[in-house]
């Protein structure tokens, strides 16, 4: 079994994590877990022409780290074969792409609904990924 385990440092998605953490202690076999954060650089490309060269993937890339450190940490605590991935862009679109080039057998993602009120339930992000993939989607509501 793979999964691919949505991050994006919210309790949401640590409770995601611990959820693919204890399915896969009930699988026999083989198991992997990869992590995906995506850092959303679309609002960010105004100011890479006015910073200093490599600033904002920078920012980034310190955002992305502090997003999967707690997830890293808990899965080296638990002996759980796992990797992570970084992406740049649209987070749901991210996503989708990761998990059709991976051969994944399900992505589990936290939920918060962050945006407007409509998305309230399940959180834009999510509702995209359910509304796309191929796979299964386990959303877990914290």
């Amino acid at each position: 079994m793979k999964l691919l385990v949505a991050i994006d440092g919210s309790k949401a998605s640590q409770a995601a994590v611990k959820y693919a953490a204890r399915l896969f202690k009930s699988f026999m076999g083989e198991n992997h877990i990869s992590l995906i954060t995506v850092q959303d650089d679309s609002s960010l490309r105004l100011f890479k022409k006015r910073t200093p060269k490599g600033a904002v993937e920078d920012y980034l890339r310190e955002n992305a780290d502090k997003n999967l450190a707690w997830a890293i940490k808990y899965l080296n605590k638990t002996k759980l074969a796992h990797d992570m991935i970084i992406k740049y862009g649209h987070p749901s679109e991210q996503i989708i792409k990761e998990s059709k080039s991976g051969s994944f057998n399900m992505i589990i993602m936290g939920t918060k609904g962050r945006s407007s009120w409509a998305d309230t339930v399940i959180g834009s992000v999510a509702q995209r990924v359910v509304g796309n993939s191929k796979i299964p989607v386990v959303l877990i509501k914290n």
